[in-house]
């Protein structure tokens, strides 16, 4: 035992000589303090973080030293012969699958013009000219000349693309005119022009809410605004569909909740349409805007139905309800429905749109709509002001139409009298025990109609 203690003594020597010679190396190296302070200071406040990180070098060291495998050298070889026999017995796949028997009966059943559009058309293999129900024209101004005329000579002046982004160079005089004409029809104090109507309210929307941020929207939305929502990752919470006291509830149900949480306040949003694609209704603005006043939310309404339809000048929901457009916080519409263009708009006060110039991901990321589409909305929307009597008259042929269907054996009508919007679906007069045989049944309806 007593010729031990020597050996130890010299042992923790060695050690002790060792580990100061490494410890003047490493203090030599450039950032090395910095790098232990990290490791204590981590160490220090949470332990199993320093396991894992020591886990994942010595992972990183043994995946650097480890042999790389290559499945190359495992590939059979074949004889020129065997080659030949394989590609001989190889079969390609269709492209397109072969089509069932039903899908195949829908095509030679689909309608297809014969000629341009308009609220009357002909169709291949059908004598006499059918009404247009399938068709958001609800102005008729797809035929309309004037317009045809603004479209070839900004076309001929401008040409076909507008090859740059809004932001950077692609937005000139025309869509700027836009912009203050619709700001004008409307009267709200400024808009911002998008070059696809479905993505407007899809950048609209997530380009003031973030996480964290609450939105309470109706359940009876379109898909673009579902769509809006979802990329906004902010809190959801939906209302029955035109239910003003169900979303009241919600309303007093997030309010409670703030309150017994200690929920830090956030940006609050509803979200609704003016008219619901989904059903036809025309949303209660009255009693949206007493809530929103209620509870302190601000309010984005989707008029891409609405617009050009409803109103005595047209002007959509505010105008119907004879509302100052200024109360609502963000309109957003379309220009592929009444006004017979494409593209999309957002209109509101001047710190709204502003901020969607640098904040829009569809506005900052897209092409500017071009010139001749931005043209034609532009007219179409002077058009709207010179002739007042177009939504009387949209009004009266919806009215008319849903009366000459009231009595329909198989049919009924759904949706507000005044919305241009309807649907049309089989009522219990039909006697079917499954999609496939409704789908049929409106097949038959549709081929007396066209073809008969």
């Amino acid at each position: 035992m007593a010729t031990s203690y020597p050996v130890l003594n010299d042992l923790f020597i060695f050690l002790n000589s060792t580990i100061t010679d490494i410890s003047i190396v490493y203090s030599r190296i450039p950032g090395s303090g910095i790098l232990l302070k990290y490791i204590k200071n981590s160490h220090q406040n949470d332990p199993f973080r320093t396991f894992l990180e020591a886990l994942l070098v010595i992972f990183a060291i043994i995946y650097l030293f480890t042999n790389k495998y290559r499945t190359d050298n495992k590939l059979i070889d074949l004889t020129p012969s065997e080659v030949e026999e394989l590609v001989e017995e190889w079969q390609p796949e269709p492209l397109v699958p072969t089509i069932t028997e039903s899908q195949r009966l829908e095509l030679e059943k689909t309608p297809i013009l014969n000629g341009p559009q308009g609220p009357k058309v002909k169709l291949v293999n059908c004598k006499n000219s059918l009404i247009n129900l399938a068709s958001f024209d609800f102005l008729g101004l797809t035929t309309n000349q004037l317009i045809k005329e603004k479209a070839i000579q900004i076309l001929r002046k401008y040409g076909v693309g507008s090859c740059g982004p809004p932001g950077f160079y692609g937005t000139i005089d025309v869509h700027t005119e836009f912009e203050r004409t619709i700001s004008e029809f409307l009267g709200t104090e400024d808009t911002i022009l998008y070059s696809q109507a479905f993505s407007t309210i899809g950048s609209a929307i997530p380009s003031f809410c973030k996480r964290g941020d609450i939105i309470v929207a109706d359940q009876g939305c379109n898909f673009a605004i579902q769509k809006g929502i979802q990329i906004s990752r902010s809190i959801i919470r939906w209302y029955k569909h035109d239910d003003m006291q169900d979303l009241e509830n919600v309303l007093l149900k997030i309010k409670n909740e703030d309150i017994e949480s200690g929920r830090r306040l956030t940006r609050r949003f509803i979200v609704t349409e003016g008219i619901f694609e989904n059903s036809g209704k025309i949303a209660q603005l009255p009693k949206l805007l007493e809530l929103k006043k209620k509870f302190k939310y601000r309010l984005i309404l989707d008029e891409s139905l609405s617009i050009g339809t409803l109103g005595k000048r047209g002007a959509g929901l505010t105008d119907y309800y004879n509302i100052s457009p200024k109360e609502i916080d963000m309109i957003v519409g379309s220009m592929c429905t009444a006004f017979c263009s494409s593209g999309g708009f957002c209109s509101g006060s001047f710190e709204i749109t502003d901020y969607q110039r640098i904040s829009g991901p569809a506005y900052c990321y897209s092409a500017a709509l071009p010139a001749v589409l931005s043209a034609c909305a532009t007219e179409s929307v002077r058009n709207l002001d010179r002739n007042p009597h177009l939504p009387a008259k949209i009004l009266s042929n919806t009215s008319t139409f849903k009366s000459n269907m009231s009595n329909a054996k198989y049919v009924t009508i759904d949706g507000c009298p005044d919305s241009p919007v309807f649907h049309i679906r089989l009522n219990e007069n039909v006697k079917a025990n499954s999609i496939e045989e409704k789908e049929k049944f409106l097949q038959e309806i549709v081929d007396e109609v066209c073809f008969n």
